[in-house]
This record gives structure tokens, C-alpha cells and sequence, in this order.
């Protein structure tokens, strides 16, 4: 990934916070004409993104392990690894929470009455060519098989893929993504969910919120003492993907800005970066693990009255981080992944996975803001774990060059 991004750092984030400011306001103004051609730019918008992901993860993830030589199915181990015990902790930090503020808490659980968006006026459906966990599993076995068969021609042939969907992210997807954010706010704002039921999105949000932060905290504390740098280097670097994951509600489609913003950062490598985002951004669901976890037991206490027991929420929470890593990188894919512990474990009926849903929706985009964060702290301890004598190196060769 290059250093050096097409869109300065600042700029983007104006760009993107001018994104959710306008959508919001025209949400709020706008008739149901106004409202079909948003719905319909919204629609194609996000087609054209979702098809490029696949592309990109394939571009990326191949090359990196490629470039990592014996060094890749140890780190994908690793990663893997890093990302269940992140969202498996998310989750236990989130239960110990509501065991200690759910009982206390008084919420209100009426969120009907929202404006329905109108139907797209025009719809140009572009599929992806494959599915973002389909992309992933083919770029591990291709980057893996090369290394194995030393196959230069297919290296190079991914290499040139790199170079080539590098120029659509900077080219295309980046410059797309604030429309993008503004359309998905104008819905929002038209249904009502920006009003009606902020009284419902406060009460919760604020301690979700606080959570995503203690975790981040924590995540990039354990990466820091692992990599020994400072993990600030990372983290001041992802405010555009923080604020693009905010407007997308997609690990998936914010993917192209976390790639330029992990790229930027002085203590992370090329290799580390280009493998272990494109994978946090298909895996690791940290935030919206520890925000599920936290809304289920609120609704198990809404609805049955009592919340689940200790044994209930071990199991929940040990099978989640498993189910969490198959997710899909879509707005709502760790949720809809999940239903099938929700209703087997926690014993949720079709009421309770209603509100499940509904409440969800409301803060999906805060979740996705800190799962994205969050890869840059896994790629910090892959870059302690695999990286140090490389990046020494390097230092070296920069002060001899200096010289």
C-alpha cells in the first residue's frame, strides 16, 4: 500500500463529516420524489462498492502473504486467533457490563412509527463476482499455494492486481465513498430514526459507546506492549475510517480508507498492513460483538423479565467469537450471523429477535467504527510478533541512507 495518499487526511475527514451533515439535512427536508432518487443513488452507489471489496481483498491479501514467505500461515494463525479472543473479550467486558447496569437501567422499547423510505426509482444491479468470505478464503489458498510452488509468474500476476485495484481505490471507491455516507443518512433521516427514536438511541448508545472505546483502549495497550512502539502511531491515523465505517456501516466497503490509513502509519509495514486489515476488515467484529451482547441481555431483561444466566452467556459468548468470524463485512451481517445462537442459546422468540434487530440497526454504524479501528491494533501485534527484525532493519537502512 502506498504511503502517500490521494486524498489528504484532513480533507477526507471533511469530506466525509460534510457527507453525514448534507444527508441529514436533506433527509430531514426531502419529499418522497426527492426521497426515490436518493434511495436509487444509494442503491447503485453501494453496488458499484460492493462489488469492487471482493476484488480488493483478493488484490491485497494474495501479495501480502506472498511477501511473507514461510512467515504467512503462522501470521494467518495468528490473526485469526487475535481476532476471536478480541471479539470473545468484547463480548465478556460487554456482559460483565450489563450484569452490573442493565438492572438499574429504564429503557423505553417503542420504536414504531417510522416514515417507510420509497422504492428505487431505477436499480443497476452489479454482483459481486464472489462473496466477501469467498474472496478471502481464495486469496489465503492462492497467495499460500504460490509460496509453496514458487510460482513468479502468478506472483507477479497478483502484483500487477495490486497496482490495479490500488488506482480504482484512489481512482473510484475513495472519491465515491462520501455520496455514499450522505445517502445513507438522508434515509435515516427521513424515516425518522435521527428523532423518533432518539430517546431510545441515547440510552443505549452512550454506554455501547463507552465500551467500544474502553476496548479499543485496551486492545491498543496489549498491542503496544507486544510490539513495543507506540500504538498512538496507529491509532491518530483512523479517523477517516472511523468516520467512513460511521456512513457505511460496512467493514466491507470501509475497507479502502482503513487501507489508506493503516498505510500511513511510520511503525506498520507494507506486508503487515495489505495482509492483516483486508482480513480484520472480513473477521474481527469486536464492536458489534460487545454491542449485541450488551442489547441481547437489555431485551432478555425487557421481554422475559430476567437476564441469562452466567453458564448461558459463557456458552453465547464462546460460540459468538466463532460465529463472529464467519460474518459477512455488510451492514447487519454480525447480527444476522448470530441469530442462530440468539434463538438456540439465549432462547429469544420472534419478538425478541425483532427488537434485537431494530435496536441494532440503530447504532450498526458505531459498531463498524470500532471494528475497523480495531484491525489497526491487530496489525500492530502481527507486526511485534512477525516484524521486528524486518522493521530494524529498515530503520537501519533509513539512517544509512540518511548518512
Amino acid at each position: 500500500m502506498a504511503k502517500k495518499s490521494t486524498l489528504g487526511e484532513f480533507g477526507l475527514i471533511l469530506q466525509l463529516v460534510g457527507g453525514i451533515v448534507a444527508g441529514a439535512v436533506i433527509g430531514l427536508m426531502a419529499n418522497d420524489a426527492v426521497m426515490q432518487v436518493i434511495v436509487s443513488i444509494k442503491y447503485v452507489l453501494g453496488q458499484l462498492i460492493f462489488y469492487c471489496v471482493p476484488l480488493v481483498i483478493i488484490a491485497f491479501i494474495a501479495p501480502a502473504i506472498t511477501r511473507l514467505g514461510q512467515n504467512a500461515s503462522k501470521m494467518l494463525a495468528a490473526g485469526v486467533g487475535f481476532a476471536y479472543l478480541s471479539a470473545a473479550g468484547a463480548a465478556t467486558m460487554a456482559a460483565v457490563a450489563g450484569y452490573l447496569i442493565i438492572p438499574h437501567m429504564s429503557i423505553q422499547t417503542h420504536v414504531a412509527g417510522l416514515h417507510e423510505l420509497p422504492e428505487a426509482v431505477f436499480q443497476l444491479n452489479i454482483p459481486p463476482i464472489m462473496s466477501v468470505m469467498t474472496a478471502l478464503v481464495t486469496a489465503i489458498i492462492a497467495g499460500i499455494s504460490i509460496i509453496w510452488t514458487r510460482a513468479e509468474r502468478f506472483e507477479g500476476l497478483f502484483d500487477e492486481l495490486e497496482k490495479i485495484m490500488m488506482q480504482v481505490v484512489e481512482r473510484i471507491i475513495i472519491p465515491m465513498l462520501p455520496f455514499f455516507i450522505a445517502t445513507t443518512f438522508a434515509g435515516l433521516a427521513y424515516e425518522g430514526s435521527l428523532t423518533k427514536q432518539l430517546p431510545i438511541f441515547l440510552q443505549v448508545i452512550v454506554i455501547v459507546l463507552a465500551g467500544h472505546f474502553i476496548w479499543l483502549t485496551l486492545l491498543y495497550t496489549i498491542a503496544g506492549v507486544i510490539s513495543k512502539k507506540n500504538p498512538l502511531e496507529v491509532f491518530r491515523h483512523y479517523a477517516p475510517a472511523y468516520l467512513t465505517a460511521v456512513g457505511t456501516m460496512s467493514s466491507a466497503a470501509t475497507l479502502p480508507v482503513s487501507l489508506e490509513c493503516a498505510a500511513k502509519s511510520k511503525v506498520l509495514s507494507k506486508e503487515t498492513v495489505e495482509f492483516m486489515v483486508p482480513l480484520g476488515a472480513t473477521i474481527h467484529l469486536c464492536g458489534s460483538v460487545l454491542t449485541e451482547t450488551f442489547f441481547a441481555m437489555t431485551i432478555s431483561m425487557m421481554l422475559y423479565g430476567t437476564l441469562p444466566s452466567f453458564g448461558t452467556m459463557a456458552l453465547f459468548i464462546l460460540l459468538f467469537g466463532i460465529f463472529a468470524i464467519g460474518a459477512p463485512g455488510v451492514p447487519g451481517g454480525t447480527v444476522m450471523a448470530s441469530l442462530g445462537i440468539v434463538v438456540g442459546v439465549l432462547h429469544f422468540d420472534p419478538a425478541g429477535v425483532a427488537l434485537l434487530l431494530a435496536v441494532f440497526a440503530l447504532q450498526d454504524s458505531f459498531g463498524t467504527a470500532c471494528n475497523v479501528t480495531g484491525d489497526g491494533a491487530l496489525a500492530l501485534m502481527l507486526e511485534g510478533l512477525f516484524n521486528r527484525k524486518s522493521a530494524s532493519a529498515e530503520a537501519t537502512d533509513q539512517c544509512l541512507d540518511t548518512l
